[in-house]
């Protein structure tokens, strides 16, 4: 179910990165909102060999992950130049595989015709996903600390 509240914050916690980070020309920032409505950022590591960059959410991700936190909520957002419109980017098929470890009701910003902010579930933009072939609880996926096996059983 959408929340309106959320998506603004998200939104507005990326216009200020893509702005700190990106005074000028490009700008990209992710947000990431975890169930302890906690917030995590990120934004693409920029290097001189294309193959060693990583999508702007992963950072973001990785915090999520780091902390055992259940991701909710996927923004990216991009501008092309200090003077350009923000565009909402719908998650790449590879963040979409990682965005599903956190489950297909994760909401992901996508991208418009008319350039508006929206959120949909993940499972929205993949309907015939692999994953469906097998049994749940054969898939990794979050689990809870509480829930967790111990990492440090000897």
């Amino acid at each position: 179910m959408r929340n309106l509240k959320i998506e603004k914050k998200m939104y507005e916690l990326a216009v200020q990165l893509i702005e700190q980070r990106y005074p000028t020309g490009w700008g990209g920032a992710a947000v990431i909102r975890t169930d302890k409505d906690h917030y995590f950022t990120s934004v693409a590591i920029e290097t001189a060999n294309a193959s060693a960059e990583l999508c702007i959410e992963v950072g973001a991700m990785c915090e999520a992950h780091k902390y055992n936190e259940r991701v909710t909520h996927c923004l990216c957002l991009t501008r092309d130049d200090e003077t350009s419109p923000y565009k909402v980017l719908s998650p790449c098929g590879i963040c979409q595989e990682r965005l599903r470890f956190w489950g297909e009701d994760v909401q992901v910003g996508v991208t418009t015709d008319d350039g508006q902010l929206l959120f949909v579930p993940l499972k929205e933009l993949q309907p015939y996903h692999w994953s469906k072939a097998y049994p749940a609880e054969e898939l990794d996926h979050y689990v809870p600390a509480d829930e967790a096996p111990s990492p440090f059983l000897f």
